[in-house]
């Protein structure tokens, strides 16, 4: 048996690991023996998907491809965060970090680093021996990196120190606040350094800039958008898709500064603000600067290998040495260098294929480029041209500005040259493949910007190649997914799990799931967690409940610790919080991350990134005296808006973060839970006080039932009403619950309505004779609804999937026996219940309302 031949690969990243990945693939562990070198000390880990991690909807452990076991069971030497410092071409060795490896064969896939532009003020003053100097305000443009400045080879900022918020170049550190966009560890530190909350500047309105700004206003900051350009996205759209999408992500309560070149980062050792070249200036307390990335060249250059804006290769991703080979961001291929994931996999294919023998002859001629993806969950999909530059080119064009669409063809000779579809993609797929064919096209253009009136989503997948590429992020063609349906995997998370598909912007994976039905037929299988109470801990709610009180957990991370394995899962904090409160009550640990913002801060967040503020006026009565204290609050706070709700309530609208406690200190009024998922209010109408019509008092049983069962949590929102006739002018049968009262001075109770995107009216429980009984089971109902329903599951959908009949026999005639248990338990609620407006005395969090802090540190900074 011959001698297997050491191949080191430079850049554990995308390209790199992939690459081994193919190599694998092709028997090449039996060939060579591998070594490879990453610059962070991790697994192979997905960099489209951090994101996700930034905005807290992901874990960094969830997007890691290769852990560091899969080295290990691979039998693949790993270095890793080992930088490289040298190639030896003489000598046939990699040095670095006190390592040296000899090498048969070389790969080189060290990716690309962020740009950081000549921005005076990014750094903090060093002396020569690495001891912090005083030093001015802002440092020169001239002292502002080059690529060959950055520390190592990787040529990216690196952590060199502990401190939140710094990152270390030659001698020179980043100011407190100032950040790239790039790794884990970016991650970590932004996401670190946003709890201080205050306002945030992204620099850079690309594809990665406008994800970062997601990520910080996920996490509560005001943020914007500085961009040097004259629309968004310049790279991948033409000028109307640009501004169209800027007007959908201002719509979020993002703000997009355009046409801005920053010139200066203010503050002396921490950010205060930027300065640009107009004159103008946007104080913030954080920057992340994304403008763009560039290519890392610098080992192959002190190599003496041919260079130009990447690493030059030919056909076979052959540099000048025949045996030093190039892919992925660093390679520069016929003039190109690419920064899509799907070019990387197809140079990685090409040479595994050539070094493996798998298929000798194989060559990269280039990529067509074409990606599909979401931009912060707005969908993208653009391929080709996107302006015609010849006059015989035809443009096809539709926009509808209202809902964030627009779509352009760029046609030449029958034959679609390129494309931008915004906000719809719905056609992509179709579209990708006369792309991808050069296939002509239909004379009726129209068949390319909408679905068929009788096309079906399996109709479109069957017309795709098996080649064609399904998942752009993970490069997994319509093939691979069949194959591994026809493998077993039937259900959509094994299918996923097993190719990858889906698991990158999941843009794809619809198209996904058609394939899947196409493939599995009645074979496909029930996805188990279509079962589980959220998606993080694998029990139905009742065996969820029954984990959480035998094994006395009462705050999520302990539920996650016990019944998750300790992973932790953002999409399921918020549900679990909520059956915790329901489950412990006064006893519930509350954890701050595990709420959404409007809990965080007792008050709905509005597209502005301002807050509304709904004081409760119980049964909708109200007083002279307490008008008058609501009006000199709008006044004092400058509220822009005050209205009156669809639940007899006044609503403040634009309220600041940082003024929230001061506006319910003046108030001096509890809270009317507009923003959490909560009894919200109970509307009444005038009753028998002045109504020549009102046959019960539904004003004295709608204030009864606001000041029982207030600020009790529920698995969704949950609206009530109360009739004084049959009248229904409160709309009280199109409430989830509701109380009628009818002649004879009873009272009708009815559950499950519904008057929003759903219409129901509901249905009767019982008929009851006094406010007493009306309240006895209401509670009754509330409690079985908090214990039966699924995380955001209204009362009228758990109401048809229990049935009405169940749900009488349990709640009048007790057939399960729980009735004493469920009066006790809804008690038990009711007592645990402190009006979370008095944290506007006593914070709960020192961070809560941290734009109180941040104002003042921005003042005694200056």
């Amino acid at each position: 048996m011959a001698a297997k031949q050491r191949l080191v690969v430079i850049g554990n990243g995308m390209a790199g690991a992939r690459f081994v990945e193919d190599l694998l693939a092709r028997g090449g562990g039996n060939q060579f023996e591998i070594v490879m070198f990453g610059d962070e000390p991790y697994g192979n880990y997905n960099r489209i998907l951090l994101s996700g991690v930034l905005s807290g909807t992901r874990q960094a452990q969830d997007i890691f491809i290769n852990p560091l076991a899969w080295y290990r069971e691979n039998n693949i030497k790993l270095h890793a965060g080992a930088r490289v410092e040298r190639i030896d071409r003489a000598a046939k060795q990699v040095i670095g970090a006190g390592i040296v490896e000899r090498y048969d064969k070389l790969v080189i896939a060290t990716g690309s680093s962020p740009y950081v532009p000549p921005i005076e003020g990014l750094y903090r003053s060093f002396d020569d021996d690495g001891a912090e100097g005083c030093g001015d305000a802002f440092d020169t443009a001239a002292d502002a990196p080059t690529e060959t400045s950055y520390v190592g080879t990787s040529e990216r900022p690196t952590s060199a120190t502990s401190d939140v918020g710094r990152k270390t170049y030659r001698h020179r550190t980043f100011k407190d606040g100032v950040f790239v966009f790039r790794t884990l560890d970016d991650c970590a530190g932004i996401a670190s350094y946003a709890e201080r909350g205050g306002r945030a500047a992204v620099i850079g309105g690309g594809l990665l800039g406008l994800e970062a700004a997601r990520g910080l206003l996920n996490r509560g900051l005001e943020t914007h958008v500085v961009h040097l350009m004259s629309y968004l996205m310049e790279v991948q759209l033409d000028e109307q898709a640009g501004r169209m999408l800027k007007r959908s992500i201002e719509r979020m309560g993002i703000t997009v500064h355009l046409g801005k070149a920053t010139t200066a980062i203010l503050g002396h050792r921490r950010v205060t603000g930027l300065q640009f070249k107009d004159g103008s200036r946007l104080d913030c307390e954080m920057v992340v600067i994304s403008a763009g990335v560039r290519p890392n060249t610098q080992l192959a250059k002190e190599a003496a290998l041919k260079v130009e804006r990447g690493i030059v290769v030919d056909d076979t991703m052959t540099t000048s040495d025949a045996d030093i080979f190039a892919v992925g961001e660093c390679a520069q291929h016929r003039g190109m260098t690419y920064g899509l994931v799907a070019p990387l996999w197809e140079q990685t294919a090409v040479l595994a294929n050539r070094l493996t023998g798998h298929h000798a002859d194989a060559v990269y001629t280039g990529s067509k480029l074409s990606t599909r993806l979401k931009v912060m969950g707005i969908e993208l999909a653009v391929m080709g041209a996107k302006e015609a530059e010849r006059e015989d080119t035809e443009v096809v064009l539709y926009s509808e500005p209202s809902r964030g669409i627009y779509k352009k063809l760029i046609v030449r000779e029958g034959r679609l040259l390129g494309a931008i579809l915004l906000g719809d993609t719905s056609t992509a797929a179709r579209l990708l493949q006369a792309f991808d064919r050069a296939a002509l096209l239909p004379d009726n253009r129209a068949e390319l910007l909408f679905p068929l009136a009788d096309e079906t989503g399996s109709q479109s997948v069957i017309d795709l190649p098996h080649e064609a590429q399904v998942c752009n992020c993970n490069g997994v063609s319509k093939g691979a997914i069949i194959n591994a349906v026809k493998g077993g995997c039937t259900s959509l998370k094994k299918l996923c799990d097993s190719t990858r598909a889906g698991t990158g912007c999941g843009a794809c994976k619809p198209l996904v799931e058609e394939l899947l039905q196409l493939a599995a037929g009645e074979r496909r299988a029930e996805e188990p967690s279509a079962h589980y109470y959220v998606p993080g801990v694998p029990l139905a709610k009742p065996d969820l409940i029954a984990a959480i009180k035998a094994r006395g957990l009462k705050s999520v991370s302990a539920v996650f610790a016990e019944l998750a394995g300790g992973h932790e899962d953002p999409d399921s904090k918020a549900g679990l919080a909520s059956l915790l409160k329901t489950i412990w009550g006064a006893e519930y640990v509350d954890e701050r991350d595990a709420r959404f913002i409007n809990d965080r801060v007792h008050a709905n967040i509005q597209k502005d990134r301002t807050f509304s503020v709904v004081p409760r006026i119980y049964g909708g009565v109200t007083s002279p005296a307490q008008l008058r204290r609501i009006a000199d609050v709008a006044e004092k706070y400058n509220v822009p808006m005050v209205k009156i709700t669809g639940g007899q309530r006044i609503d403040l609208l634009g309220i600041k973060k940082e003024d929230l406690p001061g506006v319910w200190r003046d108030l001096g009024m509890p809270s009317g839970h507009a923003y959490t998922k909560a009894f919200r209010t109970c509307k009444t109408c005038v009753g028998t006080d002045f109504c020549r019509f009102g046959v019960g008092d539904s004003i004295a049983l709608g204030i009864k039932i606001e000041k029982r069962f207030q600020g009790i949590e529920f698995p969704h929102k949950l609206k009530m009403a109360v009739a004084g006739c049959p009248r229904n002018c409160s709309e009280a049968t199109t409430k989830d619950i509701g109380a009628v009262a009818i002649e004879g001075g009873r009272w009708e109770i009815v559950v499950g309505g519904a008057a929003g995107s759903k219409v129901r009216k509901a249905d009767l429980l019982l008929t009851v004779e006094t406010h007493e009984e009306a309240l006895k089971y209401i509670g009754r109902f509330m409690q079985y609804y908090r214990e039966q329903a699924k995380y955001m599951e209204r009362t009228y959908d758990t109401v048809e999937r229990l049935g009405i009949e169940k749900i009488r026999r349990v709640i009048v005639d007790d057939s399960e026996g729980i009735a004493a248990r469920l009066d006790a338990d809804i008690q038990a609620a009711v007592d645990a219940y402190v009006d979370p407006w008095q944290e506007a005395v006593q914070p709960k969090h020192q961070s809560q309302f941290i734009n109180v802090i941040s104002s003042l540190s921005r003042v005694e900074m200056k």
